[in-house]
């Protein structure tokens, strides 16, 4: 199993400088992929924006979505933004896209909540239509544009996985979690006809070292308010000592997932470092 890790580009009152000397740690790091999260009504980064600032100090790395929240945006406008990152990170994109599950960037945006299902399936198709017909340059630089997963916890998002992109990714929980969301992912795969299997990824939020559980904590509950009392059982899933890390990869590697990515919860440099030692002994 590949191990990733995010950017701290969605933990509100980051400098830009911050994010940009992260991903040079990552980049001299054994991580496979840096990944970034999507929100409009919080004080974060555009995820294309701190992908495309990595994009300029990396050369490894894979780049990525986890998720971004494509109905929100004009369909044309997103095609070319994700073909010119792909450029530009000579062909290190790959997309995870989902629906999003506040209310509040919607509104925030002048987007209808209602119908964002549909408004997804139907950029999913015309994404790599608009690369295939050349409507708006430059081409993606991988050939036939860059990876899809499809994150959701619903019949839908496996079914929109399973017909328009290359994989699953699962927004977070404990490695049974994942399991059974990965069984559901390769049987709406199979009910399509597609060869193989799809690629499945996992998410998880972790914050080590002395003082950094703390205000770990208040972070996660203040991002994911809008859960209610639910907040609660998502902060007991924070990884907070090396040996918790470990056991959660293992758990994760164990039910199937293909590459999971760990995302940070505190914005210290020193993250980078301390997750890689963590997972030394589990590469």
């Amino acid at each position: 199993m590949r191990i990733g890790i995010g950017l701290p580009s969605g933990i509100p009152g980051v400098r830009g400088d911050l994010v940009v000397r992260w991903a040079e740690e990552v980049e001299a790091a054994p991580f496979s992929s840096l990944a970034v999260i999507d929100r409009v009504a919080y004080d974060s980064y555009d995820p294309l924006i701190a992908l495309t600032a990595a994009a300029a100090v990396t050369r490894r790395v894979k780049l990525v979505t986890a998720i971004l929240v494509s109905p929100l945006r004009n369909t044309v406008l997103l095609a070319k933004e994700l073909a010119s990152l792909d450029q530009l990170s000579a062909g290190r994109l790959v997309v995870g896209f989902g629906v999003g599950a506040r209310e509040e960037d919607y509104e925030v945006a002048g987007v209808d909540h209602r119908g964002r299902g549909s408004r997804l399936t139907e950029q999913l198709r015309a994404l790599r239509r608009i690369w295939e017909e050349g409507e708006v340059g430059p081409p993606p630089a991988q050939p036939e544009g860059p990876p899809f997963l499809v994150g959701g916890f619903v019949e839908e998002a496996f079914a929109r996985a399973a017909r328009y992109a290359q994989g699953y990714f699962h927004g977070g929980g404990p490695p049974r979690a994942f399991g059974r969301a990965a069984e559901l992912a390769r049987i709406a795969w199979r009910e399509v006809g597609r060869p193989g299997e799809p690629e499945l990824w996992g998410q998880g939020y972790f914050a080590l070292g002395e003082g950094a559980r703390e205000r770990a904590i208040r972070y996660m509950r203040d991002y994911y308010a809008f859960t209610g009392p639910m907040v609660e059982r998502i902060v007991a899933q924070l990884l907070t000592t090396p040996q918790a890390v470990v056991q959660f990869v293992e758990g994760y590697a164990e039910a199937g997932c293909d590459e999971l990515v760990l995302m940070p919860a505190v914005p210290d440099l020193d993250q980078v470092g301390r997750l890689a030692e963590a997972v030394a002994c589990v590469w």
